[in-house]
């Protein structure tokens, strides 16, 4: 039995960033390893220039995620007006860049998955500085406002954080959590399931026995916060079918709460 904190994430709106080429912002369909690190440390405090408490919570924790449901895809095509580069002039503030004469604008577009259901499992490595109660305590009374990957993408949920042993990753992350609406069923209409679910973990690979694996290496992977540097890692995923929202995925297969 290993021992996990689990807790779920659910929002109208979230934005999951992958590598941005130009004015693209693309969004990965399910919580990135970088997203998760910057939840658990919004919830502990810990400042995006506060390297070394970083560089801990990093080296602590494995994350695996569940995606419940497929989410849509909204696009947000944005406009931004800025001044144009000049060295001899500093704006430390957004009404100092307005406040030039001659102002450009940027085109980008900002991708977001909507209705969004996901399990996150956190499991502690053989060099973790922390323990899963801290972070459940931190999660239940956050230091900092929580969001799902940018600060507009609210949680619309409780997280619900617990503590439990699991024989199996998939155990873990198959436990079961109340009904957003009224029960599983309405749930199941409201978030348009389609019948597959989606696991996404790291580590060991044996960690599901099929051979459907599928291995990416996602730039999710942070080098450095404050200069927004990331790196790839090995990241496996498996998809199920399932009848029902109350069916197969959501069903715990060995699973105590402690």
């Amino acid at each position: 039995m290993k021992e996990y904190l689990v807790f779920r994430l659910y929002g109208p709106m979230a934005s999951w960033g992958e590598a941005a080429v130009g004015g693209d912002r693309p969004s990965a369909i399910a919580p990135t390893r970088s997203a998760l690190l910057g939840l658990l440390g919004a919830a502990l405090g810990i400042k995006r220039d506060q390297t070394t408490e970083l560089g801990n919570l990093q080296a602590s924790v494995a994350v695996a995620v569940k995606q419940c449901v497929p989410t849509s895809l909204m696009r947000d095509y944005h406009t931004t007006q800025v001044p144009s580069e000049n060295k001899k002039v500093i704006h430390r503030s957004r009404k100092s860049e307005l406040s030039e004469d001659k102002l450009n604008t940027i085109l980008s577009s900002r991708d977001y998955r909507c209705d969004g259901l996901w399990v996150v499992a956190v499991s502690l490595r053989d060099s973790s500085t922390i323990t899963l109660a801290d972070l459940k305590r931190a999660l239940q009374k956050p230091v900092y406002t929580l969001s799902l990957g940018r600060k507009s993408c609210s949680l619309a949920a409780p997280l619900l954080p617990q503590l439990i042993s699991s024989a199996t990753l998939k155990g873990a992350l198959d436990i079961e959590f109340p009904a957003l609406t009224k029960s599983l069923q309405q749930d199941q209409m409201w978030l348009g399931f389609n019948g597959v679910v989606t696991y996404f973990w790291e580590g060991a690979k044996s960690e599901f026995d099929d051979n459907r694996i599928l291995t990416t290496q996602p730039w999710d992977e942070p080098v450095s916060r404050t200069r927004w540097q990331f790196k790839q890692r090995e990241m496996h995923q498996l998809s199920f079918s399932g009848e029902s929202l109350e069916g197969e995925f959501l069903k715990g297969e060995s699973y105590v709460s402690v």
